[in-house]
């Protein structure tokens, strides 16, 4: 522990940055972010606008399961809840981006709360098994209900539309999708300084125990799934005017696996958990493309073992993180901080 740091008072302690360098640090952050897409190509312009979804989404799912303890493997049903309500409202009523994006969380956020129901009853792999049945059936519906999703044809999105501004490009997105990526975390971490945030993982921690404190456990979990899902469904409607089509194939439970994978690898029950773990799993099959191309002139069909080869990466992944290092990259990190607190006078 850092001498000099002792907090005088509540506030003092529950602040989100407690030190001038932490201060700093976020200054750079900001700095950096605004001069990225001055200084990216159209290429790196698109990673960050995909990581910004992700990091979104990574953060629900880690305010349920991470903070909550309730495995949920229907991240991704949530999203397509979310895309088709904004495909839907922007192709039939025309309403503008904002209310859009949050009608859009707002029906994943009922959906979760129905998905959410056995919750009171299982939880663990039952609970998961539960959400991947929810998942099927979404997915059912996705692909059967022809007038209002486009059936196995899907929707067009029109792209969407600030102050009369289209956003085609991904420099203009970036500016849009990045902030309202920024507000999500920071709504997530100040929820962890409230009483609902504190109840959520005193849940997570001993459930028994938080009831006989008078914690109503299906008012809560219920709640942790809404939340969760409403952050599912504002990221998949920025997912569906970032790619402008949503279909049946979009969101499979690979996706849904992809941000388990994130918060495990990032660290759950930590906000820079999903941060890093969304930015590195997107980044991953990034760098295995290049590993691919890389070999293609030695290899026949070297194209062919990408997806295959991004599957079991993710796995490996997953079951290296459980094994080696179950708090994700976020503890390494923090080890790396406390290292550089006492370095240079470090024994």
């Amino acid at each position: 522990m850092r001498i000099a740091t002792a907090n005088e008072t509540y506030r003092a302690d529950e602040a989100l940055l407690q030190t001038n360098v932490q201060w700093a640090w976020i200054g750079v952050l900001v700095v950096a972010m605004v001069a990225a897409p001055f200084m990216l190509n159209n290429y790196w312009l698109y990673l960050a606008c995909l990581v910004a979804i992700n990091v979104a989404s990574a953060t629900g799912l880690n305010i349920l399961t991470g903070y909550t303890g309730l495995v949920s493997l229907g991240q991704g049903a949530f999203m397509a809840v979310g895309a088709y309500t904004v495909a839907w409202l922007e192709t039939h009523i025309g309403t503008p981006f904002i209310l859009n994006l949050v009608a859009a969380g707002g029906t994943a956020a009922l959906v979760g709360i129905l998905v959410g129901l056995p919750s009171l009853r299982v939880k663990g792999l039952y609970l998961a098994i539960a959400t991947i049945g929810a998942s099927i059936i979404l997915q059912f519906i996705f692909l059967n209900w022809d007038g209002v999703t486009g059936g196995s044809r899907g929707m067009n999105v029109a792209p969407a539309s600030i102050f009369g501004v289209q956003l085609t490009t991904y420099f203009q997105l970036y500016w849009v999708l990045t902030p309202i990526a920024a507000l999500m975390v920071l709504g997530a971490a100040n929820l962890f300084r409230t009483r609902v945030g504190r109840a959520f993982i005193a849940i997570r921690d001993r459930d028994i125990s938080a009831e006989v404190l008078g914690i109503p456990l299906l008012r809560y979990k219920l709640l942790s799934f809404a939340i969760s899902s409403f952050y599912a469904g504002i990221a998949g409607g920025l997912w569906a005017y970032f790619f402008r089509s949503v279909g049946p194939e979009s969101f499979t439970i690979g996706e849904s696996i992809f941000y388990l994978a994130a918060v495990i690898v990032g660290g759950m029950g930590s906000i820079l958990g999903a941060i890093i773990g969304a930015t590195f799993m997107t980044l991953v099959p990034e760098v295995l493309r290049f590993g691919v191309e890389a070999i293609s002139p030695y290899v026949d069909n070297a194209g062919t073992l990408l997806s295959p080869v991004r599957t079991v990466v993710f796995g490996a992944l997953i079951i290296l993180f459980l094994v080696f290092e179950p708090q994700g990259l976020a503890e390494i990190v923090q080890r790396i901080r406390r290292f550089f607190h006492l370095w240079p006078f470090r024994n």
